[in-house]
């Protein structure tokens, strides 16, 4: 299937006007809060003249996808569905690794064929339509299914949904790094992150005031309608984004294609550094269920907690995307390391604090509020590393580092999401300060890695 592009489909005339508009400008220098003349010094022309426009639809598109994940996130929403559902807990633990390795091991393949398309982003509206369609698939189980039945569809739109992810995961940095600068990049994400963190909070007031589960399975599915829907319009923003034509070199048979990619892994040092780096920090996303595993055996009224926990994973975003951001765009290395570091540091303190003090073990706003840290530094390692990656080369190398990373990383995550399985032997906070070793020698690695901003 051929993809259209800038030069066979003009822009309606009104999205020319708007993407020419003053008032564009002046709210995009707002947002990013300084001028610079010679920012442009790593995408074409073409694309300089329309910076602003591009700015504010990649956030618009992010607030939208970002949404969507936080309200039909696989650890709440989506676990609390199945057991409304009754069925079998192994479902319910395949969760999370089906939703993020699902999403990253296939970009490897789907790499190839985005590089021979000369506009991406329509790769994204794709993907993000495929996701929306994966959405409403599990309101159509939650409706019809229950048991194992609902299990298996519950997956099925899942392992969708996580593929789909992927199309727009190889596409997004690609396009990001042709329409966005250098040095302002970081605020995309941090911007959109801000927004979508603001409305979490709200869904999170919610969960805390249905304090009787009053209407709960109604609850959930109006939640995945409203994400499915957030998934089209991130479609929509994102199919207006102004995308002029790029390299298309390289787009050979997929295996093939993905096997020589794998060889950056030997013959690029610096990128093999970041792999190991961005390994490591994966701490920060593995803490967080253990996190409230601790607060399920401490703690009573588990839904007071649960949202608890979603509002502090809100107001973690609301808090301390922009500055995240904006510290990328200075340094994503610099952010890679001090989100690191915080990441480990948290888990270090609350298994110290509950051993030392054993009254505070039961104590319900304790374990959200280190999920709160935790939120914060976890946002810090994503943005640093995302911004990373797409500042350390550009052209058709970006497409092949993240396909490559994504891949990796993908694998990575199954292998050390079994550190579970220790939980038996050492127990949760154990288990919570070996990832918090893992964290620590992230951001060492981090420390070894040079800088991209420069230049």
């Amino acid at each position: 299937m051929k993809m259209p592009n800038e030069r066979e489909v003009r822009a309606p005339a009104v999205i020319e006007k708007v993407f020419e508009s003053r008032r564009l400008d002046n709210v995009y220098q707002l947002l990013v809060n300084e001028e610079d003349a010679r920012v442009c010094t790593d995408i074409d022309d073409d694309a300089c003249r329309v910076v602003a426009g591009n700015f504010l639809l990649q956030i618009t598109t992010q607030f939208f996808t970002k949404l969507g994940d936080s309200i039909a996130n696989p650890k709440t929403v989506l676990a609390w569905l199945l057991a409304a559902l009754s069925a079998p807990a192994v479902f319910t633990a395949f969760l999370v690794p089906v939703r993020e390795s699902g999403s990253l091991i296939p970009q490897l393949f789907i790499a190839s064929y985005v590089r021979r398309q000369p506009v991406r982003k329509w790769i994204f509206v794709a993907g993000s339509v495929l996701q929306a369609v994966a959405v409403a698939c599990m309101v159509v189980v939650a409706l019809a299914l229950t048991g194992t039945a609902a299990g298996i569809g519950l997956l099925s739109s899942l392992i969708l949904f996580s593929l789909a992810r992927g199309l727009c995961s190889v596409s997004s940095k690609d396009v990001l790094g042709k329409t966005v600068p250098k040095t302002r990049r970081g605020r995309v994400s941090g911007w959109s992150e801000f927004l979508a963190g603001f409305i979490t909070i709200g869904v999170g007031v919610s969960l805390l005031l249905d304090t009787n589960h009053s209407g709960a399975g109604k609850t959930y599915l109006i939640l995945l309608s409203v994400a499915a829907a957030l998934w089209l319009l991130a479609a929509v923003s994102y199919g207006m984004i102004r995308e002029f034509p790029g390299a298309t070199g390289g787009g050979g048979n997929a295996i093939t294609e993905a096997f020589r990619r794998m060889g950056l892994l030997g013959s690029d040092r610096h990128f093999r550094r970041f792999i190991l780096a961005r390994s490591l920090l994966l701490c920060s996303a593995l803490t967080a269920p253990f996190i409230i595993m601790l607060a399920h055996q401490n703690t009573s009224g588990t839904f007071l907690v649960l949202g608890l926990f979603v509002i502090a994973d809100g107001a973690a975003s609301l808090v301390s995307a922009p500055f995240w951001g904006h510290f990328a765009d200075i340094s994503s290395r610099r952010v890679m390391i001090v989100a690191g570091a915080a990441a480990a540091g948290v888990g270090i303190v609350l298994v110290a604090l509950i051993n030392a003090l054993p009254g505070l073990a039961d104590t319900s706003w304790l374990y959200p509020a280190f999920f709160f840290m935790l939120s914060i530094a976890h946002a810090g390692v994503r943005l640093g590393r995302k911004t990373y990656i797409v500042d350390m080369a550009g052209g058709n190398r970006r497409t092949d580092y993240v396909a490559v990373s994504n891949t990796v990383i993908g694998v990575v995550l199954l292998l050390t999401g079994s550190v579970g399985a220790l939980v038996p032997l050492l127990g949760v906070s154990g288990v919570i300060l070996i990832l918090a070793a893992m964290g620590l020698a992230g951001a060492w690695m981090s420390a070894r890695l040079p800088e991209t901003e420069m230049g």
